[in-house]
């Protein structure tokens, strides 16, 4: 069982990071992220309930971990929401109009 915890750990580590999001978000990129987090929100907890069921030790473990991967990224999506867009919006030049 330690070679899959291994696998499993060194394959979530090898993941490249998340590219700085953009300033501003969009309507169609707020539907995007309540999406995600609605997912990372469900995993986290599915792995959370099935840890807390899990008999052996080592997969209790690795169940904990992916299920704290899964809530650091729920975290990271909020993180990126917490912008003002109202105050970002300001800073963008408009666009010019078209006569």
């Amino acid at each position: 069982m330690q070679t899959n915890v291994g696998s499993i750990n060194d394959m979530l580590q090898q993941q490249p990071p998340i590219p700085t999001p953009p300033q501003v978000i969009t309507t169609k990129d707020l539907s995007y992220l309540k999406d995600a987090m609605s997912w990372e929100l469900d995993a986290f907890k599915k792995f959370h309930f099935y840890a807390e069921h899990a008999k052996n030790p080592e997969t209790k473990q690795l169940l904990n971990q992916v299920g704290s991967m899964h809530q650091k990224h729920y975290n990271t999506l909020l993180h990126h929401l917490t912008n003002d867009n109202n105050s970002v919006m300001a800073t963008i030049p408009a666009p010019p109009k078209q006569q």
